[in-house]
């Protein structure tokens, strides 16, 4: 059995960067004494999540990646020996600005970073006032312990994105993430919407026969309730573990990354793509005007 120890750090945020950094340093330790190899952090964990409002200010979040925080916890990575996925705020070079994950090696290594592809603008989710789309294409990294694919919160609505990170090699597809409720909203609407965004999620672990890691933040914001429920999918789609809607959270699951050939070759979608039938897909719509 090829097996690897993941872990997810599901946590509230304060407006003080060094509390948040400070903080998670501590629940990778936890992860760590549970057991982890791998431990993957909710997206831009180092604040708050300031993309509710426009705001020059917040320009002044941003860091170099590789910078400060992925230099400390590329520190304690190899102090650990554990993989460590850390979603930042990254300034490129000025004015010029990315949502991007570094990942850094059981040895400290830093592999390199992914920059989300995938740039939402909604009410309470202003990104793309902030972050310029991702230039480095879908990224994979072969880690101590797994070779691992990151997307980052929007992208897990895109099966285009697990596609090619899951055919670039991906063991394993993880999505740091920011997403949660309007404090005003109908209960009904909330499930509903939980629900959406979990069944995609399973939907690419199905699709692709790789494990999903999805991990969110907990707590409430400007009137945004973060709705935690961080998650492990198996590659046929079984949540094998659910953090609560409302709480920090700090779990570990072993996976066994041979399931992978297991429901690939029992269910071969891989093996039955029609690849020469796609080209359509890179039209923004079939309609008369292509």
């Amino acid at each position: 059995m090829n097996n690897v120890k993941v872990g997810l750090v599901q946590m509230t945020c304060t407006a003080d960067k060094q509390e948040n950094l400070t903080k998670a340093i501590a629940k990778i330790r936890e992860a760590a004494k549970k057991g982890a190899q791998i431990v993957c952090l909710q997206e831009l964990f180092t604040s708050l999540y300031f993309c509710d409002v426009e705001d020059y200010e917040n320009f002044k979040l941003a860091e170099a990646v590789p910078g400060p925080s992925s230099e400390t916890l590329s520190v304690l990575a190899k102090e650990l020996d554990v993989v460590i996925i850390a979603s930042l705020f990254e300034k490129r070079a000025q004015g010029l600005y990315h949502n991007t994950t570094a990942v850094l090696d059981a040895d400290g290594t830093y592999l390199g970073k992914y920059r989300k592809m995938h740039i939402p603008d909604d009410p309470g989710f202003y990104e793309k006032f902030y972050f310029t789309p991702g230039d480095l294409g879908y990224k994979v990294f072969k880690t101590k312990y797994a070779t691992v694919g990151v997307l980052i919160c929007w992208d897990q609505w895109y099966p285009e994105a697990a596609r090619i990170t899951s055919l670039m090699g991906a063991e394993i597809l993880f999505y740091p993430t920011a997403i949660g409720w309007a404090t005003t909203q109908d209960e009904a609407t909330n499930i509903e919407q939980y629900n959406a965004w979990q069944t995609i999620q399973r939907s690419h672990a199905v699709a692709n026969g790789v494990h999903v890691v999805s991990v969110n933040r907990a707590g409430e914001e400007a009137g945004l309730k973060f709705w935690g429920g961080s998650f492990f999918s198996n590659p046929f789609g079984t949540v094998i573990y659910q953090s609560p809607h409302d709480a920090e959270d700090v779990a570990v699951q072993e996976i066994d990354l041979d399931k992978s050939d297991y429901y690939r070759s029992h269910w071969p979608f891989l093996r039955d793509r029609r690849i020469d039938t796609y080209q359509p897909i890179t039209k923004r719509l079939l309609d008369d005007e292509q």
